[in-house]
This record gives C-alpha cells, sequence and structure tokens, in this order.
C-alpha cells in the first residue's frame, strides 16, 4: 500500500472558506458546522464578505486543524450542508 504524506504539519493553523447565499444566519450556520468538529473558535477567527450584487456571501474561518481526518470531516459536514454552495 502506498502511503501519501501530507504538506500539512499538524496542529496548524488553517482557514477554511464556505460560500452559500445571502441570508441573516449564513456565519451561524457555517460557524455551526465547523465547531462539530474543530470545537471553541477563537474571537476574531471569522471574517465575511458579501459578494458584489450582495446575492453570495463568503464565510471565512480559522481553526487550529489537528488533523486531516479533522479537515475532511469539516469539508464534508460543509458540502453535506443544503446552505452551503461550496466549500474550500
Amino acid at each position: 500500500m502506498t502511503e501519501t504524506k501530507s504538506i500539512l504539519e499538524f496542529p496548524c493553523q488553517f482557514p477554511i472558506k464556505a460560500m452559500g447565499k445571502t441570508r441573516d444566519d449564513f456565519d451561524a450556520i457555517v460557524v455551526e458546522i465547523i465547531r462539530r468538529h474543530a470545537g471553541d473558535i477563537r474571537e476574531g477567527a471569522i471574517s465575511s464578505r458579501a459578494s458584489k450584487g450582495g446575492a453570495y456571501t463568503a464565510v471565512t474561518v480559522i481553526i487550529e486543524a489537528t488533523s486531516r481526518e479533522q479537515l475532511d470531516a469539516i469539508y464534508q459536514g460543509l458540502t453535506d450542508s443544503p446552505d452551503v454552495l461550496m466549500a474550500l
């Protein structure tokens, strides 16, 4: 079996970005999904930005990532949400 080595060294600061249609609680939806897998999120680690026309919002959350499995679980949770159109 071939083992792939991660280019990330854990633990590390890791930004997660999620995009969806603009709504009042989109930030809270994204943060709640990420907290399920990352626990508390430090103050100042969340930022959001509306698209030029305001129809979409991008939320970035910087977490202390502990493993590739944790990141995979976060991205799976985000992509499973009907409110999240894209996660990067």
